[in-house]
């Protein structure tokens, strides 16, 4: 009972990298343009975006790309993958922290130009990070049907 594909996990994971990756790019950007409106030429609102990008691709080099292959390696290890194994357990608990860190920074942001700038980079930066590494799942073919069994 609830056993799924390897496939099915994977596209399961895949499917959360990018809205992980949808949410943080929707959310920073919505920081940095609440910053606007407090100081529309100042060099940090302009250099935000592309440090959150450059960021971004030190986390996809260093830590992002072998945690998504790594997670890959593992699903593709389950003899019996049942449907909430698409991450481990502590991996799921650290999202959830994230998440709720996440929401509590950019509560305590409103309103002050340089906590929105910061959390705004931080938000690009994570976004970035996950758009870029989810580049393992397509190398991976990790979609794919497996071939049929003769």
């Amino acid at each position: 009972m609830f056993n799924v594909s390897a496939r099915t996990l994977k596209i399961i994971a895949a499917i959360i990298w990018y809205l992980g990756g949808i949410i943080l790019l929707l959310k920073g950007s919505s920081l940095l343009l609440e910053a606007s409106t407090f100081e529309k030429n100042h060099i940090w609102l302009w250099l935000s975006a592309p440090v959150g990008i450059l960021l971004g691709f030190v986390k996809i080099k260093y830590l992002f790309r072998k945690s998504c292959r790594k997670n890959l390696i593992r699903i593709d290890s389950l003899t019996q993958a049942k449907v909430w194994q698409f991450y481990r357990p502590g991996f799921i608990i650290f999202l959830i922290l994230m998440i709720i860190l996440g929401e509590r920074l950019s509560e305590f942001a409103h309103g002050k130009y340089p906590y929105l700038i910061a959390v705004g980079i931080l938000d690009i930066a994570l976004s970035t990070a996950l758009f870029g590494s989810s580049y393992v799942f397509w190398a991976d073919k990790a979609f794919k049907n497996p071939p049929a069994e003769q």
